[in-house]
């Protein structure tokens, strides 16, 4: 059976989906982005497009297109559409799958109904990206007790940004969950740079 990766941030902007470009690029994976919230900067489904390297036919269209950069509950809110979980349902692809989601784990997609519990009706291990700044020992463990309290199966996680290799050793520690790498920042963004970049500080059997 493929593998399907569900991939969630610790917070908003802390390169999630840069790594999921490079994950689903190395895999020649399907990517989904089930609801994009904001799109006059462009979606995060045409930096996928940009970066992997992967043919159009395996970027696969967001189930909702929400106008406003903010959560997508509020979103849809100023859209004046109510998000269907039934429309959310994992696609079947012949293929590895990259899932993911919008901000943190516990952003709402309606007032009643978190990624969390997204993450939890789909039963996919989950990747954690988390920044390695400031303050991400706390959102990491935060996101990871998070998870562990649905049930849902944490794959690993990996980090984007500088080396600070006590945080990422701790968080790994007390969150008992595997370190899968770390993407550093590039100083030219391109898909190769961006796929010799995850091949240098991962190991693809890790995705397997």
């Amino acid at each position: 059976m493929s593998r399907t990766f569900v991939v969630t941030g610790t917070d908003t902007g802390v390169g999630k989906t840069v790594f999921s470009a490079a994950l689903a690029g190395s895999l020649g994976a399907f990517y989904w982005k089930p609801v994009q919230a904001g799109l006059d900067e462009g979606s995060d489904t045409e930096t996928i497009a940009r970066f992997s390297g992967l043919p159009a036919d395996r970027i696969l269209p967001e189930a909702y297109r929400l106008t406003t950069p903010c959560s997508p509950h509020r979103a849809a809110e100023i859209d004046e559409i109510e998000i269907d979980p039934a429309r959310l349902r994992m696609p079947d692809v012949a293929g590895p799958l990259v899932v993911e989601g919008a901000g943190g784990a516990a952003v709402p997609l309606r007032a009643d109904y978190l990624y969390l519990d997204l993450f939890a009706d789909w039963g996919a291990p989950v990747i954690v990206v988390a920044r390695t700044a400031l303050g991400t020992i706390n959102h990491s463990l935060l996101t990871i007790e998070a998870l562990r309290s649905r049930g849902i199966a944490i794959h690993g996680i990996a980090f984007v940004g500088e080396l600070h290799q006590d945080s990422e050793a701790i968080i790994c520690r007390i969150g008992g969950v595997k370190r899968l790498g770390r993407l550093p920042h590039l100083p030219t963004l391109d898909s190769a740079a961006l796929r010799a970049a995850f091949s240098a500080n991962f190991d693809l059997e890790d995705f397997r």
